[in-house]
């Protein structure tokens, strides 16, 4: 498994994670894909992508959607870099940047357990296209865990949260697991 290989030489994901990580990283990433079906096309930036979640199981699950995984951290990038080109996804670009620095724009933008929503939408909500493409706006979908009430009371946009419970009835999911869709500005 590439990732544990990875993992033995740099802590790419949590050491105590790495028996659990088709659970906690890869299914866990996939839940974006039970609340939409991307259409051909789509452009998504993953920001603070770490080991390449949740934009690598999307890239495998969605081939005709084009992914652009970022992260401040050089190291992360060059795992996510080697792991993108063992696997063949001719689907995602993978940068070492601050997602700040962007001037493209995407149908979505994802982050896993990266920063509290209203910054993630502050810091790249002039990367969100107005065009929209698919069969729900254009937004923010963040995998989120924990009590959200006080984060999300920030956020003053349209939003919808769905547990995770309603996907998966593995016990991780159990734990407060949550996905956040934070709809892109107001017309």
């Amino acid at each position: 498994m590439l990732y544990k290989e990875w993992n033995e030489k740099i802590n790419v994901i949590s050491r105590k994670d790495i028996e659990s990580f088709y659970e906690k990283h890869f299914l866990h990433s996939l839940a974006i894909a039970k609340f939409i079906k991307f259409k051909k096309g789509t452009r998504i930036l993953d920001i603070g992508t770490g080991g390449g979640f949740p934009g690598i199981p999307l890239a495998i699950f969605f081939p005709d959607v084009q992914f652009h995984l970022v992260d401040s951290i050089a190291k992360k990038i060059s795992v996510v870099v080697d792991i993108v080109q063992q696997l063949g996804l001719e689907n995602v670009k993978a940068e070492c940047l601050r997602c700040e620095t962007l001037t493209e724009k995407f149908d979505f933008i994802t982050s896993r357990a990266v920063a509290p929503a209203s910054e993630l939408i502050s810091w790249n909500e002039a990367n969100l296209s107005t065009k929209n493409r698919n069969d729900i706006p254009n937004g923010f979908l963040f995998l989120k865990g924990g009590a959200l009430s006080e984060e999300l009371g920030l956020v003053k946009r349209k939003k919808e949260v769905i547990p995770l419970t309603d996907y998966y009835k593995e016990p991780f999911f159990a734990e407060e697991k949550k996905l956040v869709f934070v709809h892109g500005k107001d017309k």
